[in-house]
């Protein structure tokens, strides 16, 4: 008898729940989600539908729900692993089909061990014609703190060791959503870089986030000192500005796609054409033809 092999379990997702209720009970910072927020507010406002049944999935606070209603439309389900109206594991929502005609999600997905299996419950549960706007926390995110740390642990270690999470690439995003059933999906990128008085500065605001390494695999043994203090001589030599503090790059990766509809614009069949493109080629002015 074979036994089901699942997708594999790249994230402790019990420990990042605990971490994150821990970080939003002290006040998490919360920039990302509101710089996030502000984004959805603008992208639900060009579209002109009012969407009564609304889900808002994953997101760790109520920045996203709020970012709904402020676009003129009912408050969404909250429906998350740390708080909300509904308890859940966002790998897994307990929705009926076609049940909700929006789906938001804010800065969760990136932790999903199944990312296309979300996605492909994200589309499952959305009705004909409904969208999905999520973002997540994209793979050019700390890559400064990232190189510091892995050059540190090299010079003094003898090897790094997986001590940031892997995060996705917005080249990858689209793919996904079509693989999932989207139609028309879109994925876009805001990049950005913030600046902190030193490496460990930007640590203390990650560990205030909840955004310490998750992963299953992660280093059993903490960071040693003398890594930890070669890292920040590095960072700021090697990402520092004239005033002498340091840049963090973060990336915020962007998803959208609806739940098909006969109404929606689709691609031309092929062969469908009225003109070869050898014949449109020598309609062009100036073509030699």
């Amino acid at each position: 008898m074979s036994e089901t092999v699942g997708p594999p379990k790249i994230f402790d997702r019990a420990l990042l729940r605990r971490r994150l209720a821990r970080a939003l009970t002290k006040g998490a910072p919360d920039f990302l989600m509101a710089r996030a927020a502000d984004d959805l507010l603008d992208r639900l406002l060009t579209v002109k539908r009012e969407f009564p049944h609304s889900l808002d999935l994953g997101s760790p606070s109520a920045h996203f729900s709020q970012a709904v209603v402020s676009s003129g439309r009912a408050p969404p389900l909250r429906a998350s692993g740390c708080g909300g109206a509904v308890i859940v594991d966002e790998e897994t929502p307990p929705f009926a089909p076609n049940a909700f005609d929006l789906i938001v999600s804010g800065m969760a997905l990136q932790w999903a061990n199944d990312l296309p299996g979300v996605l492909a419950q994200a589309r499952r549960i959305l009705a004909p014609d409904g969208l999905f706007l999520a973002c997540l926390v994209g793979g050019a995110s700390l890559v400064e703190l990232r190189a510091a740390l892995a050059q540190a642990e090299d010079e003094i270690a003898g090897g790094a060791s997986p001590r940031v999470s892997p995060l996705v690439d917005m080249r990858d995003m689209g793919g996904l959503l079509q693989r999932a059933g989207f139609a028309l999906p879109v994925a876009d990128v805001d990049s950005f870089t913030l600046r902190y008085d030193s490496m460990f500065a930007l640590m203390e605001d990650l560990r205030a986030m909840g955004a310490a390494n998750a992963l299953v695999k992660r280093a059993r043994k903490p960071l040693r000192r003398d890594v930890v203090a070669r890292a920040a001589q590095i960072y700021a030599a090697r990402f520092s500005d004239a005033d002498g503090r340091v840049r963090a790059t973060f990336e915020i990766v962007w998803a959208s796609g609806w739940a098909p509809h006969e109404s929606q614009q689709k691609p031309a069949q092929r062969g469908s054409a009225m003109m070869s493109l050898e014949d449109a080629m020598k309609s062009r002015p100036g073509s030699d033809a």
